[in-house]
């Protein structure tokens, strides 16, 4: 400091070695925890049953061999979404159209992003081989694609945005799920209306029936009754006419 003092140009000259060496710790540091976050996501590889089209990892270390030997016990006959736990490691597996990605993070790491990892390498590589993968030997896309995992797994790891991403997309899963289930009960619900509806015509048709068959009976009661009252009427009238026949004659010539 005394030297510093009576020298100006040794002092610049030492506050600009500190600064550099504040700055050079600073982007030592910042380069360490990047690696740190790389390295979240481990192993990544995209295969067809056990047959490797593409892989990449981070780190060295034996993630790539229990890798290799979930991908044999894992049927790319049917789509899942699955995790294994292996020590502080975590094995995520996404099956689809009979490929298989594959990711090894840190157990601390969580499923959410390296699902989201897997989602977007699924549709890159969907989208870059498609169907030709389904006949592809084993590393053909290795040159090519490792570049691009090797590019996700980054970012995955070490961009926020990448975790807002997820997040937005889980949402718009769970609403497309919410609508789905409002649709199906809807249609469900709509079911139960047809179902009303059949019921409330075959009420209707039962009570049109109902009303012609009360009408039909009125009118048999009305002609049993009709001939009910001529039958009286003509007995009466026979009777009237018996007794004025036995006073005045049948003929009634003395009435």
């Amino acid at each position: 400091t005394a030297f510093a003092a009576g020298d100006p140009a040794a002092a610049a000259s030492a506050r600009w070695h500190e600064t550099r060496y504040l700055e050079a710790a600073a982007e030592s540091a910042a380069a360490a925890a990047a690696q740190m976050s790389q390295q979240k996501l481990l192993y990544s590889v995209v295969a067809r049953g056990p047959v490797v089209l593409a892989e990449h990892t981070a780190v060295s270390g034996n993630a790539h061999l229990l890798a290799v030997r979930i991908l044999e016990k894992t049927s790319p006959d049917e789509d899942v979404r699955v995790s294994y736990t292996q020590e502080r490691h975590m094995f995520h597996v996404l099956v689809s159209d009979g490929i298989t990605f594959l990711v090894v993070s840190e157990e601390s790491f969580g499923r959410r992003i390296p699902f989201g990892f897997l989602e977007d390498v699924r549709a890159r590589f969907t989208s870059s081989y498609g169907e030709a993968a389904k006949g592809a030997v084993a590393y053909e896309f290795n040159a090519a694609f490792s570049k691009v995992l090797a590019e996700r797994m980054l970012f995955f790891a070490t961009d926020p945005a990448a975790d807002s991403i997820n997040r937005v997309a889980g949402q718009v899963l769970e609403v497309k799920n919410i609508m789905i289930e409002n649709i199906e009960k809807v249609l469900e619900r709509g079911e139960k209306l047809d179902l009303l509806v059949d019921k409330t015509e075959v009420l209707q048709e039962g009570a049109l029936t109902f009303r012609r068959e009360a009408r039909r009976v009125r009118q048999v009661l009305w002609w049993r009754s009709t001939k009910l009252w001529v039958v009286i009427a003509a007995a009466l009238i026979g009777l009237v006419y018996f007794i004025m026949g036995l006073s005045c004659g049948f003929a009634l010539q003395d009435c």
